[in-house]
């Protein structure tokens, strides 16, 4: 492919800034918040997790597309990024496992995609003014997109989560394996889900709306609360579902969008970051061994840790080591613990799948 030939796109943030691109063969216009993820692989699978939906992707490895794409490396149904801005696309790929090119998976999902965009600038501006709506296009009527930007609603109070669960229950994993778990689908990852399988879980997703006793309907062994994009504070009866289980004192664990919710139902506010976390090098130390793990993040949204001055239910036990941000707790003298971070991490790095064991512990008790 000669870049020569590809047509111009551009990125405008909503303060106004642009910068230049070039599409790489899908036209049209596509909004969201911009954020960045630092990881140097992996790129399939940032690409089809639910917790980035209406996220345009910019991503700071400098080749994307270089080892094509596998069936196998998905973490839902399809592409959930509302765009992706990248450096250099790689119209070639190498790799013997792959099933087919990037630029075609794109296409076929009609992702629009913008490359020869300088990304180190962009990654660096978001980090000083903070995450922000933008829009990429092959449109450069620039008037026309700002306004059309405007109505873009702000990530503060929006409910994503709702737009991807499930909307039926649906079983994954071997129906005589020792263990059960009910999840309430927040929009997890397919790799959450292999975990369990792989360590004797049979497992039943149910849609965001439902109830604990929809949840208990199933008799598990214990519950789950996963990932998933947009603010945690508007979910409203995924809080309820997670106090009624924590009251009953029954196995719960969350993981990410899951732990904010525990942190709510316990009377712990959220909060939204300047840019989030997001890439696969985070480092967390655990508090209670005082061993450190490197880590995959994705979140935009935190437990305030102003806000546990005072609460004597909840004990701090992960630590983010760049910025001390909450990265996990446990509920005390409850079997209930979350973190902020993903032990699923696919393809890695695995420091933390020590927590489903700690979990399937959690069952045996």
């Amino acid at each position: 492919m000669n870049y020569k030939n590809l047509k111009r796109a551009i990125l405008l943030l909503e303060d106004g800034t642009i910068f230049e691109g070039k599409s790489i063969g899908i036209d049209g216009t596509s909004f969201g918040e911009v954020c960045y993820n630092t990881g140097m692989t992996g790129y399939q699978e940032i690409f089809t997790d639910p917790s980035y939906s209406k996220q345009l992707m910019v991503t700071t490895n400098a080749h994307i597309g270089n080892y094509g794409v596998n069936d196998d490396e998905v973490e839902s149904d399809g592409i959930t990024i509302a765009g992706l801005i990248c450096r250099n696309f790689s119209f070639p790929y190498s790799r013997e496992r792959s099933s087919g090119s990037l630029e075609d998976y794109l296409k076929k999902h009609n992702l629009l995609t913008i490359t020869d965009v300088d990304t180190r600038a962009v990654v660096s501006y978001i980090r000083d003014k903070g995450a922000m709506n933008a829009v990429i296009s092959t449109d450069t009527d620039i008037e026309s997109l700002k306004e059309k930007l405007k109505s873009v609603p702000n990530m503060v109070g929006l409910d994503l989560a709702s737009e991807v669960s499930t909307k039926e229950p649906y079983y994954y994993g071997d129906e005589n394996a020792k263990y059960k778990i009910s999840v309430l689908d927040l929009g997890i990852k397919k790799n959450i889900l292999r975990n369990f399988a792989k360590r004797d879980c049979y497992i039943k997703v149910f849609p965001i709306t439902s109830s604990f006793s929809d949840l208990k309907s199933f008799k598990p062994d214990g519950y789950f609360l996963p990932n998933g994009p947009g603010d945690p504070e508007p979910l409203k009866n995924a809080q309820k579902v997670a106090s009624e289980i924590i009251e009953k004192d029954l196995p719960l664990f969350g993981i990410c969008l899951g732990h904010q919710i525990i942190g709510l139902s316990q009377g712990i506010s959220t909060k939204k970051m300047h840019n989030g976390h997001r890439g696969i090098n985070h480092p967390v130390k655990n508090l209670i061994t005082g061993k450190g793990e490197i880590t995959s993040q994705n979140h935009g949204f935190v437990i305030d840790r102003d806000s546990l001055e005072g609460n004597d239910k909840v004990e701090v036990t992960h630590v983010h080591l760049n910025d001390n941000t909450i990265a996990g707790i446990r509920i005390k003298d409850k079997n209930c613990f979350s973190v902020q971070y993903h032990p699923e991490a696919n393809p890695g790095p695995h420091d933390s799948s020590y927590l489903f064991d700690q979990f399937i512990e959690n069952l045996k008790k």
